[in-house]
């Protein structure tokens, strides 16, 4: 099942707080950026965030989930109705994971 374009808007207007939030369509899903790097994304109507350690300390009884078959285990974010929450979260997620790998240039 495919994530619907209004749960997507909620979970956009919930982060409205925070700069340089994006959302990418990817397969029917949604893959949730903050200032370009991956923090998670929005699958079959879930919000699933990458498990790093401050995610983990922040949603400690979060259950992990698959996003899709084949891929690694995330958290789920059972309460994205908590903006203070939800924001501390996406921070700690953009302060510890690495910034995203430059592009390569395409070969002409």
């Amino acid at each position: 099942m495919a994530s619907t374009q209004e749960y997507r808007d909620y979970i956009l207007d919930q982060l409205t707080g925070l700069e340089g939030i994006s959302c990418r369509a990817m397969m029917g899903e949604y893959l949730l950026y903050c200032q370009g790097k991956l923090v998670g994304g929005i699958y079959d109507n879930r919000l699933l965030v990458k498990p790093t350690a401050s995610a983990v300390r922040l949603l400690p009884d979060a259950p992990r989930e698959l996003p899709y078959e084949g891929a690694k285990e995330m958290l789920l974010v059972r309460d994205p109705e908590n903006r203070e929450l939800l924001t501390e979260l996406i921070q700690a997620l953009y302060e510890e994971l690495p910034a995203p790998k430059p592009k390569r240039a395409k070969k002409a």
